[in-house]
């Protein structure tokens, strides 16, 4: 055999090599972890005086705290992010709720959702209200609950929360 048809017998297969490797290599990788992280293009943007906004901030910090259950300060986090959002009255209706169900007062859930999103519902009365999505598991068949939070306007603090019906 050549030199020239034997570079080029080699050149196949190491392309050929490398191409299957590149194939199989994301496949694998997707099946070890049971948390699994996604990069996607995402742009976010807030505003501090957006009651929405605030409910969404809330949101999304508290169920990245419980997700990280493994992380030491993820319980720390949780209970600062309440003190800071909830009033003293709503934290105590959420203490109350957990007592007697056992159950996560901010998720109305024992489990952490996977995805979540805030909705702006109406306001009155100094008060404005929000619906949270949790959504459950991933599919098309994924549970979805919703929850109404009502925030005061004036200080944007989350005063009451209800699964909402």
């Amino acid at each position: 055999m050549s030199v020239r048809k034997r570079k080029t017998l080699v050149t196949a297969v190491a392309l050929t090599a490398g191409l299957t490797l590149a194939a199989v290599t994301p496949a694998l990788a997707g099946t070890a972890a049971s948390h699994t992280t996604r990069a996607t293009a995402v742009s976010a943007q807030g505003d501090p005086r957006n009651v929405t906004q605030h409910v969404a901030d809330f949101y999304g910090a508290y169920i990245d705290a419980v997700w990280a259950n493994e992380d030491p300060s993820a319980g720390a986090s949780a209970k600062a992010l309440r003190a800071f959002y909830l009033t003293a009255a709503a934290q105590k209706k959420v203490a109350a709720f957990e007592k007697k169900n056992h159950a996560d007062g901010i998720l109305f859930a024992q489990n952490v959702p996977v995805k979540w999103k805030v909705a702006y519902t109406g306001s009155g009365a100094g008060h404005a209200t929000s619906r949270v999505t949790l959504t459950w598991s991933d599919g098309p068949d994924a549970q979805v609950t919703r929850i109404d939070v009502q925030s005061d306007l004036k200080t944007l603090k989350i005063t009451d929360l209800k699964p909402a019906s």
